[in-house]
């Protein structure tokens, strides 16, 4: 049953996502590389800094962190051997059917509609910068089936948050030339929301 009394705050939710990712070797510049090599094409004056101001904006979603903080949580109880088994096994190896760590990061990626569904099917698929990286990472109890995932997740959902704001500066007649980053999140101005 929901009890109220043990709700976490926001703040507590976000900085805790950010150190699962940090403590992983994952930093938001790492992410963002991915987004502006996704957005970049279609985005005349993007910026990296729009970029990790979308990716900042993604981990403020409640899908996202509470993805993040259980595939983590999955990976590193992996490391430890502290699964049980069969699944210490599957996890460990990264078996192809496993799906779940796919799962768990397609279902963050709803939030942020088709273009992030397909997105994160391209990312899944061709493991671009860091994803890659955390894919085939070498070494010996180095466990990150979920983590990738979970990038590739936030990539997609980072990236799709552009490409909406893209259409909306357009019907504006303008680019990213013209938007500084923190407006790369309109929904920051929205009272109440600080």
């Amino acid at each position: 049953m929901y009890n109220e009394n043990l709700r976490v705050h926001s703040k507590v939710v976000t900085e805790a996502t950010k150190n699962a990712l940090k403590r992983r070797g994952v930093s938001l510049e790492d992410i963002a590389k991915i987004v502006y090599e996704m957005q970049v094409p279609y985005n005349d004056g993007l910026t990296m800094d729009h970029c990790v101001e979308s990716v900042e904006s993604v981990l403020k979603k409640r899908e996202m962190q509470h993805a993040i903080l259980v595939g983590v949580e999955l990976d590193e109880l992996a490391e430890k051997n502290l699964l049980s088994e069969p699944l210490q096994q599957i996890v460990t190896a990264d078996e192809g059917l496993f799906g779940v760590d796919e799962t768990i990061a397609l279902g963050a990626v709803f939030t942020y509609g088709s273009i992030a569904v397909t997105t994160f099917g391209h990312l899944d698929k061709n493991k671009i910068g860091i994803i890659n990286e955390l894919d085939t990472e070498p070494g010996i109890g180095k466990i990150n089936t979920f983590l990738d995932d979970l990038v590739a997740s936030v990539a997609a959902c980072a990236a799709s948050r552009l490409a909406h704001r893209t259409r909306d500066l357009e019907e504006a007649g303008e680019t990213f030339n013209e938007l500084p980053p923190e407006e790369t999140a309109p929904e920051n101005n929205i009272e109440g929301a600080k």
